[in-house]
C-alpha cells in the first residue's frame, strides 16, 4: 500500500514536470499549437502508458489492457463529462468535432478489433497509424502550408479551418515560455521518474489485488486507469471552466488515441497480445461505444451541456460496476 501511494504521488508530480518542460521545448522549436497539444497529451499520458507497458512486460495482460482502455473510458467521463458538468456547457465547432472525432472513432474501432482478436496487433497498429499519421502531419504543418496540401480545394479549406479553430483555443490555453537546455534535462529526468514510479504503482496494485481477491480487470480498468488519468482530468476541467472547449475536446481525444497506440498497440506488437479476458473486450466495447455517443451528442448540440455530462459519467460508472461485480 505504501509503494502504491508513493508511486501515485510521485508519478503524477513527475508527469506534471514533464508536461511543462515539453511545452517549453516545443515553444523553443516553434511547434504549431496543434502539434504542441499532441506533445502535451502524450506527456500527460506517461503514467498510464508506463503502467500499461510494465504490466504487459510482466505478462499481466488483463491489467495492461485494462489500464489503457479503462483510462480512455475514464477520460471521456472526467475530461468531457465532468468538464461539461462543472462549466455548465462547453460549446464546440462542428468542424473540430468531425476532425477529432473521425480519428478518435477509428482508433477506438481498431482497439476493439485487436482486443477481440478480429485483427492481429500488427494489422491493428498499421491501420491505426494509416489514419493517425496524416493527422499528426497536418497538425505539424505551419498554417500557410496547410493550404498547399495535395487535396481538392474545398477539402484543403475545410481542413485548414478545422485545425485553425482548434489552434485558436490551444494558443490561449498553452502559453509556455521558451525552453532552455535545462528543460530538456529536467524532462528526461521526469520521464525516468514517471517510468519507475508507474512500474512500482502497477506492481503494488497488482499485488494488492491478489492479496484482497480483486480481479485484474478491476485493478487495471478501474483503479489504475482512474489514478493515472487524474492530471488530464484536472487540466480539462480547468480549460473548460475558462471556455476553452475545443482544447478540452482535443486533449481528451488525443490522449485516448495516444494511449491506445503507445500504451496498447505498440507493446502488443513487441510483446504479444495473448488472449485477454472477457472484461477486456467489454471495456474495449465500452470505450468505442462511449466515444461514439459523446461525439454524437457534441455534434448534434454543437457542444456538451450538463445533461450530456451526467449521461457520460453515468455510462462510465456502469462500466465500473459491471467490472466489479463480474
Amino acid at each position: 500500500m505504501v509503494v502504491f501511494v508513493v508511486g501515485v504521488v510521485t508519478s503524477l508530480a513527475a508527469s506534471a514536470v514533464l508536461v511543462t518542460r515539453l511545452e517549453r521545448l516545443g515553444e523553443r522549436l516553434g511547434a504549431p499549437e496543434a502539434m504542441l497539444g499532441l506533445v502535451t497529451a502524450l506527456a500527460a499520458d506517461s503514467p498510464e502508458i508506463s503502467a500499461a507497458v510494465a504490466a504487459l512486460a510482466r505478462g499481466q495482460r488483463d491489467v495492461g489492457v485494462g489500464v489503457v482502455l479503462g483510462s480512455n473510458v475514464f477520460n471521456l467521463a472526467a475530461l468531457l463529462g465532468l468538464s461539461a458538468l462543472v462549466a455548465g456547457r462547453i460549446a464546440l465547432h462542428r468542424r473540430v468535432v468531425i476532425l477529432e472525432g473521425v480519428i478518435a472513432l477509428w482508433v477506438a474501432a481498431m482497439s476493439v478489433a485487436m482486443v477481440a482478436g478480429f485483427v492481429s496487433p500488427e494489422a491493428g497498429l498499421g491501420l491505426t497509424l494509416a489514419a493517425f499519421i496524416p493527422y499528426v502531419i497536418v497538425s505539424a504543418l505551419p498554417p500557410a502550408e496547410r493550404h498547399r496540401l495535395p487535396l481538392p480545394r474545398t477539402w484543403r479549406a475545410w481542413l485548414a479551418s478545422a485545425v485553425n479553430d482548434e489552434e485558436i483555443e490551444l494558443l490561449a490555453a498553452i502559453h509556455p515560455r521558451k525552453g532552455r537546455w535545462t528543460d530538456a534535462v529536467a524532462a528526461l529526468v521526469a520521464l525516468a521518474i514517471v517510468i519507475v514510479a508507474s512500474t512500482g504503482m502497477e506492481w503494488s496494485a497488482t499485488a494488492l489485488g491478489v492479496r484482497y481477491g480483486v480481479s485484474s480487470m478491476v485493478v487495471g480498468g478501474v483503479v489504475l486507469a482512474a489514478v493515472t488519468s487524474l492530471p488530464n482530468a484536472v487540466a480539462a476541467v480547468y480549460l473548460a471552466s475558462r471556455g476553452r472547449a475545443s482544447a478540452t475536446l482535443s486533449e481528451a481525444l488525443n490522449s485516448n488515441a495516444l494511449n491506445a497506440i503507445v500504451g496498447l498497440m505498440i507493446p502488443a506488437v513487441a510483446l504479444g497480445m495473448g488472449r485477454p479476458a472477457g472484461g477486456a473486450i467489454v471495456t474495449a466495447g465500452w470505450y468505442a461505444g462511449l466515444t461514439a455517443v459523446t461525439l454524437g451528442l457534441a455534434y448534434a448540440a454543437r457542444g456538451l451541456g450538463r445533461r450530456a455530462g451526467v449521461l457520460i459519467i453515468a455510462v462510465y460508472l456502469v462500466l465500473a460496476i459491471v467490472l466489479s461485480v463480474t
